[in-house]
């Protein structure tokens, strides 16, 4: 029997392991690859302060302001040789210019002068642009269908070329640097922030393609590219941050620096990126920073060259390492939570989660090294779902069902007795004796009008978060909200011989928690609200009313809910104002201010009311043993 049950058990573990290794081995990365895209992304990103973009990488714009001076592209190439000539001449290490310049201009003088700014300046370079064939026949490197470098008349030689080819995810984002391609006689073109990044680094650490080895080196240090000579990509500005913050890249427009707005001189010592900056000439990409705003290319190729300057580079697992860690975690799991049950095997699942969460983080922050997290977690996570179902598949099946359905629509309470009494849901009610409580947010309107309305609901659903808990706390049920305001009702529908007590104690837990939100509200945005509460007890009849079809509600009606309201009408900001039969029933229990009588709307006499303020210490027992768990 205990064979059969470990067999049994080892069987799951391998169908599990099975279909997870399954799906991992589809396509790139799996089908669930953007999932670890987007975790990869989300542990790297980084603060302003972390970013910290370095100030010799600078970029000139080719925005939509210099093509309203200069008139739209192509530009006439003398532009580009007069700009890149009074940057050399001022002391710049090097220029490149990210615009295709692939056939002969229209002005061969144009294209002469351009061709002598690249004889004069070897510090200068242009892109290549490498074109793939559409159906590729093996995985990894991309077989070259064509490379598209600078046009003769230019007379660019290969030294002072650097391809520009970014190759997106399948999610169109770019995340990798392309450190170099082969060109038709198989060399290695390097990228054109290689180029770049060399002028920064210094000798004994700079960017080489080793022919002997076959592979990149920074310094004597390998980068761990890919098959496709790819490592991951570091980012130290955001898309388009240049435009409208100082924590991105140095861009200024190109019309400002060939007008002489913006001195040469300012560039003496840096490394420039001449590029489109406008989002009609569509050299834009999405990148791990945002999934809707898109980068510029020169800015991708500036991070590109910061990435290579720092040396961080981080890579992944091979795909051997994900099939290991799915079969060890999966059995590991699945024996586990077979041999310990219920809340044990939870507790176990939390501990294997944490210490497997730790170990992805070990491997990142300490090696650089990005090991497999979705399919590994889905699979012990799939173990922990079937021990559970395999134990507790019938009672879980039904007891589910019908707290999923009926639990959107009634509070918890009513949903346990009616699982407890198995009658159906009928209109009518009964009478009860009960008490209830209204809360209304004192201050709110003021805010809201102060605040934006991502901010006003931030704030009202703190607020009716502490009134939600402190009614469940006391073994009250919540009726409802009612816009800025809670109704609760303590005695039904589960009997409470205390409710009266139950009802005060939630309102001091509100008033607790709420002087705690107040504070916070006025430390953020310099105003605070306070809860105005009213609380009544009596008879009231509770149950189920509305349409037995379509929508019922459990709620109260009669007097003493009228009355609780008008209290909490009345209840100054800060006070939690009782009815005198209340202070009949708890006065021995909080120390209460008699604030005499009081004028109430559908009440002829006026009515006797009290201020809770504080608990009486009586010595007894905690009210805790009240709940309803000790019922």
């Amino acid at each position: 029997m205990v064979l059969r049950k470990w067999m049994k058990t080892a069987a799951a573990g391998l169908a599990v392991m099975l279909f997870w290794s399954l799906l991992a081995s589809l396509g790139t990365g799996g089908s669930l690859n953007f999932v670890e895209s987007t975790l990869q992304d989300a542990v790297r990103k980084q603060s302003d302060a972390e970013r910290a973009p370095l100030n010799e990488i600078k970029i000139i714009k080719i925005d939509q302001a210099s093509l309203d001076q200069l008139g739209q592209f192509p530009w006439d190439r003398a532009l580009y040789a007069q700009v890149i000539d009074m940057l050399m001449q001022a002391g710049a290490k090097a220029v490149a210019l990210d615009v295709v310049l692939a056939e002969p201009g229209a002005n061969p003088e144009s294209d002469a002068a351009m061709a002598e700014v690249m004889a004069k300046y070897p510090d200068v370079y242009l892109p290549a642009v490498f074109n793939f064939e559409a159906t590729q026949l093996e995985k990894g490197l991309l077989k070259t269908e064509s490379i598209v470098y600078p046009a003769s008349t230019i007379s660019s030689n290969g030294n002072q070329v650097g391809h520009i080819n970014v190759f997106p995810d399948k999610d169109s984002t770019v995340r990798m640097l392309t450190v170099g391609l082969p060109d038709e006689r198989n060399r290695m073109i390097p990228a054109l922030s290689v180029r770049l990044a060399n002028y920064i680094l210094e000798k004994k650490l700079q960017i080489r393609w080793d022919e002997t080895e076959e592979a990149w080196f920074r310094g004597d240090k390998r980068i761990p590219v890919n098959e496709r000579y790819q490592v991951a990509t570091e980012f130290y500005s955001k898309p388009r941050e240049a435009m409208n913050a100082d924590t991105g890249y140095d861009a200024q427009s190109f019309f400002d620096v060939l007008s002489g707005a913006i001195p040469p001189e300012y560039y003496q010592d840096a490394v420039v990126l001449i590029g489109p900056y406008a989002t009609g000439l569509q050299d834009e990409y999405l990148t791990p920073l945002s999934d809707t705003l898109k980068m510029f290319g020169v800015e991708i190729h500036a991070n590109m060259v910061q990435s290579l300057v720092n040396g961080a580079f981080f890579t992944e697992a091979p795909p051997s390492v994900t099939y290991i860690l799915l079969l060890l975690l999966t059995m590991i799991s699945l024996f586990l939570f077979d041999r310990y049950r219920g809340r044990a095997a939870f507790i176990l699942y939390g501990v294997l989660a944490a210490a497997f969460i730790a170990a992805w983080f070990n491997a990142y922050f300490f090696y650089s090294l990005f090991i497999p997290f979705t399919y590994p977690f889905l699979a012990m996570t799939s173990a922990l779902i079937w021990a559970v179902v395999s134990h507790y598949m019938a009672e879980r099946k039904e007891r589910g069902r019908v707290t999923s359905i009926f639990g959107r629509f009634v509070p918890p309470s009513v949903v346990d007795e009616m699982l407890a009494s198995g009658e159906e849901i009928k209109v009518g009610g009964q009478r009860r004796d009960i008490s209830v409580i209204f809360v209304d947010i004192r201050g709110f309107t003021p805010m809201s009008e102060r605040l934006q309305p991502e901010q006003v609901i931030e704030v009202l659903n703190e607020y009716l978060d502490i009134c939600t808990k402190a009614v469940f706390n006391w073994n009250g049920t919540l009726d409802k909200f009612i816009g800025d305001g809670v109704m609760a009702l303590f005695g039904a529908p589960v009997h409470l011989p205390n409710h009266p007590e139950l009802a005060v104690r939630a309102a001091l837990e509100m008033k607790k928690h709420s002087d705690v939100l107040e504070r916070k509200c006025i430390e953020r945005f310099g105003i605070g609200v306070k809860f105005g509460v009213g609380i009544n007890c009596g008879p009231a009849v509770v149950g189920n009313i509305g349409s037995e079809m379509l929508r019922l509600d459990y709620t109260a009606i009669g007097d003493t809910v009228n009355l609780s309201a008008r209290l909490e009408s009345n209840a100054k900001p800060g006070q939690i104002l009782i009815s005198e039969e209340m202070s009949d029933r708890v006065g021995h229990l909080f120390e209460l201010e008699d604030m005499g009588e009081i004028k109430v709307k559908g009440k002829e006499r006026p009515v006797r009311v009290f201020s809770v303020l504080s608990e009486l210490d009586t010595g007894g027992e905690s009210p805790i043993s009240e709940r309803r768990e000790g019922a």
